[in-house]
């Protein structure tokens, strides 16, 4: 199918302009002067170069991949109808069915935005993170700071990259720590039997198997399970060690998952929270060079 560049770019352009940066996880400024995001914003959000991002609002450049397109459109927060323009007019095909979805309602985007005292995200079957709050970024690590492919719970956790920023460490003893790995495992081969001509599962696996000598065990060994809710301990880089509630709420539909930290109120981790609400999402704003988050 060929490509409508013009069309692309007028529904790229008006999906940017429509979508404020605090539906998408990232600080809001006082003093913007852009409607909706910006394209430095898109792009990051994308995984891709803003040179890129000009090019398709210009009607130029290169067909985008299938990869680039659903990135877009969970940047952009298109609903399923819009996702799937976007593919036609890119020349693509959307994603079909017995694939996992890696798309997210707006209506759940919705829901996490609600989530404010509170971090919250959604994972894909094989533990994308596809959407997050700021107190998501300010408890785990700017998500936005890594590249599409790396926003993968498996591939953090077993294939750590020296060169990004320090992230929260989940899991405080080794025990603990070995008993969320086995859970990870556990949770992505239940997924290998629900999807197993996902291409991109496929990819994850080879990757996976090929370069951790620890995923290789665990893989051998591990049986099938899904995420439940549980109390999960944190290691956060500024607030230290934290044991939270992680409640799961499955989205069944999409067979994506909605996970909410919390704690009791009186707790000394509710007062964390309390205090990465406002001094963790300034973080983030600086280390993003976005203006600081309004409270």
């Amino acid at each position: 199918m060929k490509a409508n560049r013009e069309e692309l770019a007028r529904v790229i352009r008006r999906a940017r302009e429509r979508v404020g940066p605090g539906e998408v996880g990232l600080p809001v400024g006082r003093h913007r002067r852009v409607r909706g995001l910006r394209r430095e914003e898109l792009a990051q959000l994308a995984g891709i170069s803003v040179d890129y991002v000009v090019r398709l609002e210009q009607g130029r450049g290169p067909r985008p991949s299938e990869q680039v397109l659903s990135a877009l459109a969970r940047a952009l927060r298109l609903d399923t109808d819009e996702r799937d323009h976007l593919f036609h007019v890119a020349g693509g095909t959307p994603p079909r069915q017995g694939l996992i979805d890696l798309h997210v309602r707006p209506g759940i985007l919705r829901l996490i935005d609600r989530f404010t005292d509170l971090p919250a995200m959604v994972l894909s079957a094989k533990s994308d993170i596809l959407a997050w709050n700021a107190m998501s970024s300010a408890l785990h690590g700017d998500w936005s700071a890594l590249s599409p492919d790396r926003r993968n719970q498996t591939r953090l956790r077993f294939l750590p990259d020296p060169n990004e920023p320090p992230r929260t460490v989940i899991g405080g003893s080794a025990e603990d720590r070995a008993q969320t790995s086995a859970q990870t495992v556990a949770n992505l081969r239940s997924a290998a039997g629900r999807y197993p001509e996902d291409p991109g599962l496929r990819r994850l696996l080879e990757d996976l198997r090929r370069r951790s000598a620890e995923f290789r065990e665990l893989w051998d060994t591990v049986d099938a399970s899904t995420f439940r809710s549980h109390t999960k301990t944190l290691v956060h880089p500024s607030l230290g060690e934290l044991t939270l509630e992680c409640d799961t709420l499955h989205i069944p539909d999409t067979d994506q998952t909605l996970v909410v930290y919390s704690a009791a109120p009186g707790t000394s981790e509710a007062d964390a929270l309390a205090l990465l609400r406002v001094v963790g999402i300034q973080q983030l704003a600086s280390a993003t060079g976005a203006p600081a988050h309004e409270t």
